[in-house]
């Protein structure tokens, strides 16, 4: 059955039904008239629209038309089962009476196809009044607080007493930690000026003007001492070996370089000079102790230049320096350094020495090491010319045309150690500087040799000593 006879269909059983209540308000009517009997116009009205309401209700589901798939190929669309159409030849098509608009309750109103919005911001429901003061109330507060603290540091930092009190406490506490740290001894506890010495040296200056020596002098077991511009910097020479082999001996107690390893004579650390490495061919292989003996016992130029690279080069061992208070002293140019650009002090080598004694930048066994090493000098001509038979020392020369110095550790017979470097600036291979430094030598022995000047404690080297005999050799 198709759409349109469907529709017919319905729109015939409307007209039927419509057409079957006329006859029935006609008969009613007829039968009024003839009893002669008007109806109530109000009863009829009634009638009629309970009626009317009953043919304008929809129909359900059951009574709708089942729809079923048509067989034919050129649209695909269902049609509805054609119903039997009424064979009432005397009805004529009735119109459709209109429903009543009447406005469906709430409760049977149908579901609306539009989603439930979330309600907008603008539109949130009023609070009460309580909860608006409690919120204003602490917001109040808050603000209260945070203008109390900032006036509050204001005024700490315009009131001048608060500055004063916060800075007796800053003081008192530095104080406090100052008392329970412990304070580190002195490199060098001089206790007062070894005033017969310096009388002489100012005499031995008078007869040799055009010298200019830097002497310090210390008792190592008084702290008796001379300082004569023992500051001053002057042109190391063969001096700066002296904390170059501490450094040396630094690096052996850190495991940083071992005794047997061999260095390896190259073309940049052959060097002219003093020492006998420089004849060797390049590959020469050496284990890093030999070394540093050569360096020290024959002041080899190219052992001290393979030294200083394999513990890092100049810069390095300058920053080492700078650690350990040794404020003249510098490497600038790998030796011979015939300009005299290496600068040392007299006061720096006495400093240098002194910690080595006491254990402190090394370890005992390679202060023993150091100690016998500096004892196998060679150059005996300057520090041991002026000691008494008996008298040992571990001692390093520098000598270049424009200085000419020594230092050293020196152990009496008596007991007694001393140390002693002395540096002297001169005209170009003066040999007065050697003299002076032979009468300063002597002149601080024979002080210490007396027997008012014997010291209470006696400090005796861990290795046997060696007597000093002079050699005049050149190096």
């Amino acid at each position: 059955m198709s759409a349109g006879a469907a529709a017919w269909d319905w729109r015939g059983k409307s007209q039927i039904s419509a057409l079957e209540t006329n006859k029935d308000l006609l008969r009613i009517g007829v039968s009024n008239l003839l009893k002669k009997k008007l109806p109530d116009s109000q009863v009829v009205r009634s009638r009629f629209e309970s009626r009317r309401r009953t043919r304008s209700k929809p129909q359900s589901s059951s009574d709708r038309p089942l729809r079923r798939p048509s067989s034919g190929a050129n649209n695909g669309s269902r049609r509805r089962e054609r119903q039997p159409k009424s064979k009432s030849p005397d009805l004529l098509p009735v119109p459709k009476p209109k429903a009543p608009r009447t406005r469906p309750e709430a409760n049977n109103r149908p579901p609306s196809r539009r989603r439930n919005k979330p309600p907008r911001r603008g539109n949130k429901p009023p609070r009460k009044l309580s909860s608006l003061l409690w919120l204003y109330g602490v917001r109040v507060l808050i603000l209260a607080v945070g203008l109390g603290a900032i006036a509050g540091t204001l005024l700490s930092v315009v009131d001048p007493s608060t500055q004063i009190s916060e800075q007796n406490l800053e003081k008192e506490t530095n104080q406090l930690q100052a008392s329970i740290e412990p304070q580190p001894s002195p490199v060098l506890p001089l206790s007062q000026e070894i005033t017969p010495l310096k009388t002489q040296l100012q005499v031995m200056l008078q007869q040799n003007p055009q010298l200019q020596p830097g002497v310090f002098l210390v008792d190592l077991d008084t702290g008796a001492y001379l300082n004569w511009e023992g500051s001053t910097a002057f042109s190391a020479a063969s001096t700066i070996k002296v904390p170059i082999l501490v450094a040396f001996f630094q690096d052996v107690d850190a495991g940083k370089i071992r005794l047997d390893e061999t260095l390896t004579l190259t073309p940049e650390t052959i060097a002219t000079g003093s020492g006998d490495m420089q004849y060797q061919a390049i590959g020469t292989q050496y284990t890093a102790l030999e070394t540093a003996t050569k360096m020290i016992t024959i002041s080899d130029n190219s052992a001290t230049n393979m030294l200083i690279e394999r513990l890092g080069g100049a810069i390095a061992l300058n920053q080492r320096f700078q650690e350990w208070g040794l404020t003249a002293t510098a490497i600038r140019n790998p030796l011979p350094d015939i300009e005299g650009t290496n600068t040392t002090s007299p006061e720096d080598l006495a400093k240098i020495l002194a910690r080595v004694n006491k254990g402190e930048l090394i370890s005992m066994r390679s202060r023993d090491r150091l100690l016998e090493i500096m004892k196998q000098t060679e150059n005996n001509t300057l520090l041991p010319q002026g000691l008494g038979q008996g008298a040992t020392i571990a001692h390093k020369t520098g000598y270049i045309g424009s200085m000419l110095g020594d230092v050293g550790i020196v152990d009496m017979p008596s007991g007694k150690r001393y140390l002693v470097a002395i540096m002297v600036s001169r005209p170009d291979n003066d040999p007065k500087a050697k003299e002076f430094i032979h009468a300063i030598s002597r002149a601080a022995y024979q002080y210490f040799n007396q027997p008012f000047s014997r010291p209470n404690i006696t400090i005796t080297p861990s290795h046997a000593p060696k007597s000093v005999t002079a050699r005049n050799q050149n190096w």
